[in-house]
């Protein structure tokens, strides 16, 4: 049997599920996840270091790519009510729970899909992004969703260092996506990518 991942569409480990409280930007947030999808149980430390070193976007159209559980999404939907979040990931479950989260704290401001259900540009994509999906899928992922952002637009991702962080910031700037750094912790790269000017 193929080893199943948290980027896989229909995961067939048993659906267990748990919840569990995160302060992000200074505000309580409970959420519940589930085998099967991106860090399940708890805030990974790339995702903790992203809301450690970033702040909330400003008001506009943002996408969280690879959303999971819905974590980053629903966190800036919780802090930026003026904003309109789409979270959007392959994987079912993922899928489920963010939602299932929007509507556990209220937010109305988020939903959750499936890729081909996340049409038009945005303002901001902010991501922890699939880093094991593999270089070209990855590359491949990235190239889908920059074109969609707004000429004024950025991406906001968290990339660990021994994954390959400089080498997708050089990538990156290559391909017309101009990437700086934000910041640098616990092994992870903050990155920030602008729309090509």
């Amino acid at each position: 049997m193929s080893e199943e991942h948290y980027f896989t569409a229909d995961p067939s480990v048993p659906f267990g599920r748990s919840r569990f409280t995160a302060t992000i930007w200074g505000r309580e947030l409970t959420l519940e996840s589930g085998a099967g999808v991106f860090s399940h149980g708890h805030l990974d430390h790339g995702t903790a270091v992203l809301f450690r070193e970033a702040e909330p976007p400003a008001p506009g159209r943002i996408l969280d790519l690879g959303c999971g559980y819905g974590v980053i999404g629903l966190a800036i939907a919780a802090l930026v009510p003026e904003a309109e979040v789409i979270g959007v990931d392959v994987n079912e479950r993922a899928v489920l729970l963010a939602n299932e989260n929007a509507t556990l704290l209220r937010l109305a401001n988020f939903r959750a899909t499936r890729p081909d259900g996340a049409e038009g540009e945005y303002d901001e994509i902010w991501s922890n992004p699939p880093i094991r999906i593999g270089k070209q899928a990855l590359h491949e992922l990235l190239l889908t969703w920059l074109p969609r952002l707004r000429p004024s637009g950025r991406a906001v991702m968290v990339v660990g260092k021994n994954l390959g962080a400089d080498s997708l910031q050089a990538w990156l700037t290559d391909q017309g996506y101009p990437t700086t750094r934000l910041a640098s912790a616990k092994g992870f790269r903050v990155l920030e990518t602008l729309s090509p000017a």
